[in-house]
C-alpha cells in the first residue's frame, strides 16, 4: 500500500511550483520563437554593428591579428560578468521584497521555503483534548506538519474563560487561546502578549488573560461569530494548522460520583475531590463542529490527550458524531496517558485506569495504541508533587496489553520546574507510526 504521507514529503520541495514552472517554460519557448523570427531582421544587424564597434576599439589596444581572439575573450568575460550582475540584482530585489513582506526571513530563503513546503506537505494530524496537555503536544507536532487540527474542549467555566462566558455569552476561549499560542509561528513578543495575565490588583481586569480579551474583542468585531474570531486570531499568530472547538454550542459538564452524588460544572467537579464514576455533557444533544468531523475524516493520525481525563479528554468524545468519525477513520488512533495524576479527578490512577475511565464513558472502542511514559521523575519532583496531591502514573503496561491495546512505551517525560510530556519526544514517536 502506498504511504500517502511519504509521497507528499518526497514531493514537498516542488509542491505548488508546477504551475509557475510550466508558465515559465511556455514564456521561454515563446521568447525563443520570437527571437528566431526576428533574429535576421533586427537582432543580427544590431549585434553585428556592436561587434564591429568592439573590434574597432580593440584594434587600438592589440594588433589586428589578435583582435578576433581578444573579442572572443572579452565577449566571454562580459557574458559571465553580466550574468553575475543580473543574478545579484535579482537576489537583492527578492530579499528586499521578502524582508518588506515578512521581516527576518530574507536570509536563508531557500531553506525557509523548503521548511515551509515540507510542513505544508506534512501528515494531516488531529489532536483532541484541552488544557495544558493538548497545547504541550501541539508544540512538538508543529515541527513536523502545518496540517494540524486541534479539536478543543469548551466546558471550562472557571477563571477568565468562565467570566467571559457568563458576561458575554461566548464560548470559553482559554483552552483555544493556549492551542493558538502553541501552534503560533509569530514573534515571541506576540505570543507573550496573548499569554499575559493581569495581576490581582488590576481592578476589573484581574485574572483575565490578554489573549482571552483579544478573542472576546474579535467576537464583537465579527458580530458574535466565535469561529471567525478564532480564524482572525489564527492569522494574527500565523499558526501552523487550525484550532476548532468540538462544538460551537454552549455546553457544561455533569459528573456522577462513586457515592451516587451528582455535581454540575467543571470547576465544581474538580474542587469536590471525589472519585468520578461517569461524566456527561449538559446538554447532551449538541452538534459537533463540521470542521472537526472533516479533519477527522481526512486524518493520517488521530491523537487523544494528554490532559485531565474527565474534564479535558472525555468531553470531546461525548460530543455526538466525534467518536463515530474517529471509529470510521483508517488513521492510527493513539491515547496519550498522563505522566502525573490530576488532583480531585484521577487521584492514584494508574495508566490502565486512565484508559478504563475513557472506555467507561465512551460507548465505542476507538484506540489502537496507548502511549505511556516509563521514565521516573526525580525524588525531589515526586515529593513536590505529592505535597500538591499528585502522584506518578504507574505504567502498568501488561494490564493495558491484556485489554487488547498496543503500547507505545518510552521516556516521553520532560522534567524542568514541572513534570510533563516532552513535546518533541512525543511527536517524534507518533510520527514513526505513519512514516513506516
Amino acid at each position: 500500500m502506498i504511504n500517502r504521507y511519504k509521497v507528499r514529503r518526497l514531493l514537498a520541495p516542488t509542491a505548488g511550483l508546477w504551475k509557475p514552472i510550466l508558465v515559465l517554460l511556455l514564456g521561454f519557448v515563446t521568447f525563443l520563437v520570437g527571437s528566431a523570427l526576428s533574429f535576421r531582421a533586427v537582432i543580427l544587424p544590431f549585434m553585428n554593428r556592436l561587434a564591429d564597434w568592439a573590434q574597432s576599439v580593440l584594434q587600438f589596444a592589440v594588433s589586428k591579428e589578435d583582435a578576433d581572439l581578444s573579442a572572443h575573450l572579452m565577449g566571454g568575460g562580459l557574458l559571465l560578468l553580466g550574468g553575475y550582475i543580473l543574478f545579484m540584482g535579482l537576489r537583492m530585489a527578492t530579499r528586499k521584497v521578502i524582508d518588506t513582506i515578512n521581516p527576518g526571513h530574507s536570509h536563508g530563503i531557500a531553506n525557509e521555503y523548503k521548511r515551509r513546503q515540507q510542513l505544508a506537505q506534512g501528515p494531516h494530524i488531529v489532536a483532541l483534548g484541552g488544557g495544558t496537555g493538548l497545547s504541550t503536544l501541539l508544540r512538538g507536532l508543529k515541527h513536523h506538519s502545518s496540517n494540524i487540527t486541534a479539536i478543543v474542549t469548551v466546558t471550562d467555566d472557571g477563571g477568565s474563560s468562565g467570566q467571559l462566558m457568563r458576561d458575554k455569552g461566548m464560548i470559553p476561549p482559554g483552552d483555544i487561546r493556549n492551542c493558538l499560542v502553541a501552534l503560533a509561528d509569530a514573534e515571541k513578543s506576540m505570543t507573550d502578549l496573548f499569554q499575559h495575565r493581569f495581576k490581582k490588583d488590576s481592578g476589573s481586569l484581574s485574572g483575565h488573560s490578554m489573549g482571552n480579551l483579544l478573542i472576546a474583542a474579535l467576537v464583537d468585531q465579527s458580530h458574535g461569530d466565535f469561529e471567525q474570531a478564532v480564524e482572525t486570531a489564527s492569522s494574527v499568530l500565523a499558526i501552523r494548522g487550525k484550532v476548532v472547538p468540538s462544538t460551537l454550542e454552549h455546553v457544561g459538564l455533569r459528573a456522577l460520583l462513586d457515592n451516587g452524588d451528582e455535581i454540575c460544572g467543571e470547576t465544581a467537579i474538580v474542587q469536590a475531590g471525589k472519585r468520578i464514576r461517569k461524566i456527561f455533557l449538559e446538554p447532551a444533544s449538541v452538534h459537533p463542529h463540521e470542521g472537526a468531523l472533516e479533519a477527522i475524516q481526512d486524518a493520517d493520525l488521530i491523537v487523544v490527550g494528554p490532559g485531565s481525563v474527565f474534564t479535558s479528554v472525555i468531553p470531546n468524545l461525548l460530543v455526538p458524531g466525534i467518536v463515530e468519525a474517529i471509529k470510521a477513520s483508517d488513521a492510527p488512533k493513539v491515547y496519550i496517558c498522563n505522566v502525573m495524576t490530576q488532583p480531585g479527578e484521577s487521584d492514584s490512577f494508574s495508566a490502565s485506569e486512565h484508559v478504563t475511565a475513557v472506555l467507561n464513558n465512551v460507548e465505542m472502542r476507538i484506540f489502537d495504541y496507548i502511549m505511556i511514559n516509563t521514565a521516573n521523575p526525580s525524588e525531589t519532583a515526586i515529593d513536590t508533587y505529592r505535597e500538591a496531591g499528585q502522584h506518578f502514573v504507574e505504567p502498568d503496561m501488561d494490564r493495558i496489553r491484556a485489554m487488547g491495546f498496543r503500547v507505545l512505551a518510552g521516556n516521553f517525560m520532560s522534567e524542568t520546574d514541572v513534570v510533563r510530556h516532552d513535546p518533541m519526544r512525543v511527536a517524534e514517536r507518533l510520527l514513526k507510526l505513519i512514516s513506516k
